[in-house]
């Protein structure tokens, strides 16, 4: 496997920190991992350009130097969908543009993580979805599945459209929002009846001093060995 792109159930559901985890134990296999994130609103300036902090922290935890316009082509100030952010800026989401950036990492990488914004079904410009990105990439996808109540339809819901898209689902990701979630064991359990894909790792509500333990939350060695 040389890359996947990493969508969630919803925004906020720890889909970086997911992305984060995923690289720091593929690094630990010694693969040479970039991170990307296509499209990212609610930016802040930084100069005259705008960043993002999810695309920054991908960017400092590749295995190699990247240019940030090439970890994160598209980044908008509005915290906003990124159809309505680009409306807003004058601009549009061209997947022409993402794709172009995505191959020059994996020219750099061995493999590549692309982290999407929002949910499965987020609009990018008035033809194109978050869906239709991960499409054109051609990746298999890592479904974040945050865990909270109403988690299971969410789950569902996404897994299903994800299927209907053509796409594989590589795997899940349990991540657990916030403390004290009741009823953990058993959604779990459900997530595991109902999705039909392999359950990819478990990562508990942490804070960013205990993101140097998000490498041991994973499963990966059968992509290290395809």
């Amino acid at each position: 496997m040389k890359g996947v792109f990493v969508t969630g159930t919803d925004t906020g559901v720890g889909k970086t920190q997911v992305s984060l985890g995923i690289m720091a134990n593929l690094k630990e296999h010694g693969l040479r991992v970039a991170g990307m994130k296509p499209v990212a609103s609610g930016c802040y300036r930084e100069g005259p350009s705008l960043r993002n902090q999810d695309a920054v922290l991908l960017q400092a935890h590749s295995s190699i130097n990247i240019d940030y316009s090439t970890v994160n082509p598209y980044a908008f100030e509005p915290s906003v969908s990124p159809h309505i952010a680009a409306r807003r800026q004058g601009g549009e989401i061209r997947l022409e543009k993402v794709v172009d950036r995505f191959r020059v990492l994996q020219g750099l990488a061995e493999f590549v993580l692309v982290e999407g914004i929002g949910g499965w079904q987020v609009p990018l410009n008035s033809n194109d979805r978050l869906a239709d990105m991960a499409t054109v990439l051609g990746l298999p996808v890592v479904l974040v599945v945050g865990l909270r109540l109403g988690c299971l339809n969410h789950a569902f819901l996404t897994s299903c459209a994800i299927e209907r898209s053509g796409c594989t689902l590589a795997g899940w990701v349990g991540n657990l929002t916030e403390p004290g979630f009741d009823y953990l064991e058993e959604n779990m359990e459900s997530l595991s009846q109902e999705i039909p894909a392999p359950c990819l790792g478990f990562v508990p509500f942490i804070d960013d001093r205990e993101r140097a333990a998000l490498a041991g939350c994973f499963e990966l060695d059968h992509w290290v060995q395809d």
